[in-house]
Order: C-alpha cells, then sequence, then structure tokens
C-alpha cells in the first residue's frame, strides 16, 4: 500500500500539470525526487510524496494571480507569495491524501514538509528544499530565460537564480547544483 499511495500522488500531480499546461513542471517534481534519493537513500514515503507534490500549489494557481506575483518588487520571492504557495500546496496536497486513504502520520508528515519546501527548517524540510533547487537548476533555467527575462528583466532573473541557489543547505547539494547555476547566469549574460 506505501508505493500505492506515492504512485497515485505521483499520477495527480503529473496530470495536474499536463492540465495546467505545465510539462515543465511535472518533469521538475519528478527529479525533485530523484534529487530526494540522491541526498537520502533511506528517504521515507512522506518525504517522497512531498517531493513529487510540493508545487502542486503551481499547477493549480490561476493564471491572473501570476501577474500579482511578477508586478511586486520581490517577485516570487515575495514573503506574501512564498507563504501562500506552501501553505496552499500543503492543503491540497492534504485534502487529496485524505481522498486517497493516507494514514493521519503521513498527511500531517508531507503537509509540515510542503509547508516550508522554500525556506526550509528541519532537516528533511531542509533537504526538500535543496532537491528543489537542484532540479530547478536540471530543469527550470531554460523557461527563465527563454520567457521570463522578457517579462521581469535580467536582474529579477539573476535574482531569482541567485536566491534557488544560496538558499541551498548542504554542501553535497550545492556542489550537484553548481554546474546549472554557473550555466544560468552565464546564459543571462553575467
Amino acid at each position: 500500500m506505501t508505493e500505492d499511495i506515492y504512485r497515485q500522488v505521483e499520477r495527480y500531480v503529473a496530470d495536474k500539470f499536463t492540465e495546467a499546461g505545465d510539462g515543465q513542471g511535472g518533469k521538475h517534481v519528478l527529479r525533485t525526487v530523484h534529487w530526494v534519493k540522491k541526498l537520502k537513500p533511506d528517504a521515507d514515503e512522506a518525504l517522497l510524496i512531498a517531493a513529487v507534490a510540493h508545487d502542486i500549489e503551481r499547477a493549480l494557481r490561476p493564471h491572473d494571480s501570476y501577474d500579482k506575483i511578477r508586478k511586486s518588487d520581490k517577485g516570487f520571492r515575495s514573503d506574501e507569495h512564498l507563504t501562500h504557495h506552501q501553505t496552499e500546496g500543503a492543503r491540497i496536497i492534504g485534502e487529496y491524501l485524505q481522498q486517497i486513504g493516507a494514514d493521519r502520520k503521513t498527511i500531517e508528515r508531507v503537509r509540515m514538509l510542503v509547508s516550508n519546501h522554500e525556506i526550509g527548517g528541519n532537516d528533511d524540510q531542509n533537504l526538500l528544499k535543496d532537491a528543489d533547487s537542484i532540479s530547478f537548476f536540471e530543469n527550470v533555467i531554460g523557461y527563465f530565460v527563454e520567457k521570463r527575462v522578457s517579462e521581469l528583466g535580467n536582474e529579477k532573473v539573476k535574482d531569482k537564480f541567485d536566491w534557488m541557489y544560496n538558499r541551498i543547505t548542504s554542501d553535497k547539494a550545492r556542489e550537484f547544483a553548481r554546474q546549472g547555476y554557473e550555466e544560468a547566469i552565464r546564459k543571462l549574460g553575467f
């Protein structure tokens, strides 16, 4: 049953990103799972579920909310956005886990992990944040360089790249992300 819950969540998340027309987001969350396993080979089911579901809010975000984020001074780094993204994602995945019959302990652990995946906190929240950053540099930099520079400008995109790299907690994760980060900065012309 353990693998069954994870697989159901994985399909749910993939379906939501597909419905949103965001294939890159679906790839990003699967690679986040990969990096969680690489950084912590004995990761428990809840950590793997949190890894695949950490950005579920993004797949379900109303399109008009993106404009508000984009126009704010800190953009995707604003406290308001980060808090909403984490809290709403934890709520969404918690409700889905309840619907498919996951046990209470797993649901609460997944909610706790997703609710701090951007800013970290305890060891597993930090690990999830680190895996998220590594996957970001593998999968999302092209999207930001090709699509977001024209909307946000090079400085704001560079700020996002710097933040995603500098928030990494472990030296091992930083080493995995270093090449992608350096390539991202080069693509911006810095």
